[in-house]
């Protein structure tokens, strides 16, 4: 079975296990998201972002 890293967003450190070994949290892909020309999202990122900067 083949497995990739993942990151503890509170600890910044890298673990192949699902729950981080510093903290116990729950740990998240470290990968990007894979890019696209014809991007889905799109208008709703940029929905997002615009509303943060107004917050």
């Amino acid at each position: 079975m083949k497995k990739s890293i993942l990151s503890c967003n509170n600890c910044h450190i890298y673990t192949l296990k699902e729950n981080c070994p510093e903290c116990g949290n729950k740990v998240f892909s470290s990968k990007p998201a894979k890019f696209s020309i014809e991007d889905k999202y799109l208008k709703y990122r940029l929905k997002a972002k615009e509303n943060a900067l107004r917050n």
